[in-house]
């Protein structure tokens, strides 16, 4: 995603919630950051197998980021459980009539690495939500400036998750000063690895609690 940048403390950051589990480290996954030949830069991830958890886990999930989960006997927002650290708040701006799939809008609040240079605090477009994937596209001053893209694929044991982000417009190469430009200025490699990091521990954590969460929902 897009992220705005800030160079004052976020005050709106709640206190870190506390779980009963580590959090995976970056070297669990197999991670990359590539300067596309039009000046885009992609962040890409082949995260450790999430055990125990199914493609249609994940579905449920993104369709029902709202509410609370449980842990350790305290209920607590489950989309900062999801992140206990970095995420601030998630709710719906849109739905569709069937649901948090392709059509709806998802308002995401959080602050990678709780550094107020990268704050998250977008409206993004769901174009895709089925058991091989997700794929949501942040919204800036009526352009799509970043990509999000996801694949699940079930595997012995649980799901192998891979994600990316791609920062930058899908501009011809001669164009691509306007992409550089852009990632100089709001999504440099320090951005992206801090994004790697973030992502590696929240899709690791849903190992943790969501099984039991979809089992409840059942």
């Amino acid at each position: 995603m897009l992220h705005t940048r800030s160079v004052r403390p976020a005050p709106e950051l709640p206190e870190p919630i506390a779980v009963p589990w580590t959090m995976k480290p970056l070297s669990s996954a197999k991670t990359a950051i590539e300067h596309l030949d039009n000046g885009r830069l992609r962040m890409s991830i082949e995260h450790d197998v999430l055990h125990g958890v199914t493609p249609a886990m994940l579905v449920w999930w993104f369709r029902n980021l709202e509410g609370d989960v449980e842990i350790e006997g305290t209920r607590h927002s489950r989309y900062r459980v999801w992140h206990p650290r970095d995420h601030v708040a998630v709710r719906y701006h849109r739905l569709p009539p069937g649901g948090a799939g392709p059509g709806a809008v998802f308002h995401i609040h959080e602050v990678l690495a709780r550094d107020p240079r990268y704050v998250v605090n977008v409206l993004t477009d769901v174009i895709r939500l089925d058991e091989g994937g997700f794929a949501h596209r942040p919204r800036r001053f009526g352009l799509h400036p970043a990509a999000m893209d996801y694949t699940f694929e079930r595997v012995a044991g649980g799901t192998l998750y891979k994600n990316s982000l791609t920062v930058g417009l899908g501009l011809p190469r001669p164009l691509g000063f306007v992409n550089r430009a852009m990632v100089r200025r709001e999504f440099d490699e320090a951005h992206g690895r801090a994004w790697l990091l973030h992502n590696v521990e929240e899709v690791g954590n849903l190992e943790h609690f969501l099984p039991r969460l979809f089992a409840g929902a059942g």
